[in-house]
């Protein structure tokens, strides 16, 4: 079983993302859900980003490595859009990670050193018609062709943020799909 380390969206630590890490545990798996905004939740992306940009993205996206314990065997990295910048950071520099899983955003492979990791497999998830998603799609497909460990899946339909049940862009037929995946790439870690 995996130890995961899974970093929340702009919204916060939703109702929906405590759900996605409570199936993950279901399944055996140990989950850390760091809280990088410190109980703050908010209706809407744009308070998210309000939020962060009052308290600093750097102090925020510090919190999250800052309140992990160390691991026995190394972690999976997730996260869930605005998540996914410390998720894709810490699988590409620590030497810690066993995989990795973003959720609606990726970003270029440039960020965090000049090629991906060799050893750590990625699953990439996220909605063809995402207003967000179709800026980083590029990226996306730039490193799902870099490397033979990466996995890009593309889902119909324009809600960002779709696998979080407490919601409105939440889809069930798409988080199904996701989940399903997500199963099969951790049974592989």
């Amino acid at each position: 079983m995996a130890e995961i380390a899974l970093f929340h969206h702009i919204q916060g630590l939703t109702d929906g993302v405590a759900a996605f890490a409570e199936e993950r545990r279901s399944s055996g798996h140990t989950v850390h859900v760091p809280d990088m905004f410190e109980g703050h939740t908010f209706a809407s992306i744009e308070e998210g980003f309000a939020y962060a940009g009052e308290v600093g993205f750097d102090t925020i996206r510090q919190r999250g490595p800052a309140s992990l314990p160390t691991p026995d065997g190394g972690f999976v990295y997730a996260g869930i859009s605005f998540g996914v910048a410390t998720a894709q950071n810490l699988a590409q520099t620590s030497n810690d990670a066993r995989g990795v899983l973003l959720f609606d955003a990726c970003l270029p492979v440039s960020e965090f050193g000049s090629a991906w990791p060799a050893n750590v497999p990625v699953q990439i998830h996220g909605r063809e018609d995402d207003e967000f998603f179709q800026e980083d799609l590029p990226s996306a497909r730039e490193l799902a062709d870099s490397t033979a460990s990466a996995e890009l899946f593309v889902y119909p339909g324009d809600g960002h943020l779709f696998l979080d049940t407490s919601l409105d862009a939440y889809d069930p037929k798409a988080t199904a799909v996701l989940l399903e995946r997500v199963r099969g790439f951790l049974a592989d870690i």
